[in-house]
């Protein structure tokens, strides 16, 4: 299988723990380099970043025109069809990720998956279905992909793992309303969602950043 590249932000020191964090459709890697720039993990300790960037693929909802994505998107809007087999060849490349960083002396339960609009629904899909408990699962601006096969299809290793779901109020490409039907979803299924929305549209502002870092302090030991 073919991993996806990578862009990393290495620590001065051994790492204490790794973050991945995925970008949305047409970004790249280095889009996220000042959201973790502006992360204080010093609690923490060392932390690892890790920016996976999406291969360049026709993108039906944008006339076919070749762009970074995840998946395709065959319409815009929450009630179109999905690229399944584009969503489960991503998440299984993002498990052989997550497969190399423990391989690499990491263990899953010191791994942050995150990501952004494409990347929060892989973050989401993928985090939920891997075999070892991760630390902590974020989701920027996006939704959980083939909601309604997570049910079947989610794994035990990662039932009880903490899960933040973040949205723009007035996001125009992903509507607030499917951000909070995720949310939703993902609460009756038994995760302990924390949720926070923003006066802003698709995009990231600093509250939320700050969120984040909570997040991230909380599940990686690190205090609030």
């Amino acid at each position: 299988m073919t991993r996806p590249d990578t862009l990393e932000l290495q620590p001065g020191q051994a790492p204490r723990a790794t973050v991945f964090i995925l970008h949305g459709l047409g970004a790249d890697g280095t889009d996220f380099l000042p959201f973790a720039d502006a992360l204080d993990l010093s609690s923490v300790g060392p932390v690892r970043f890790v920016f996976p960037r999406a291969p360049e693929r026709p993108v039906t909802a944008n006339g076919g025109q070749r762009m970074r994505a995840w998946y395709d998107i065959l319409a815009f809007g929450g009630g179109a069809r999905e690229d399944e087999a584009g969503l489960r060849e991503t998440f299984a490349q993002v498990h052989a990720l997550i497969d190399a960083e423990v391989a690499r002396g990491m263990p899953a339960s010191r791994i942050v998956l995150g990501g952004f609009s494409q990347g929060c629904a892989i973050a989401l899909g993928a985090g939920l279905r891997y075999g070892q408990p991760l630390a902590g699962v974020f989701g920027l601006s996006g939704y959980l992909p083939i909601a309604g096969t997570t049910a079947a299809e989610r794994h035990a290793a990662n039932a009880a793992t903490p899960v933040l779901v973040a949205h723009g109020t007035r996001d125009p490409m992903v509507q607030l309303a499917r951000g909070q039907a995720s949310r939703d979803a993902l609460a009756a299924l038994g995760y302990a969602v924390e949720w926070h929305d923003y006066p802003m549209e698709h995009s990231v502002c600093m509250e939320e950043v700050q969120d984040v870092q909570r997040f991230l302090r909380r599940v990686l030991g690190g205090g609030a």
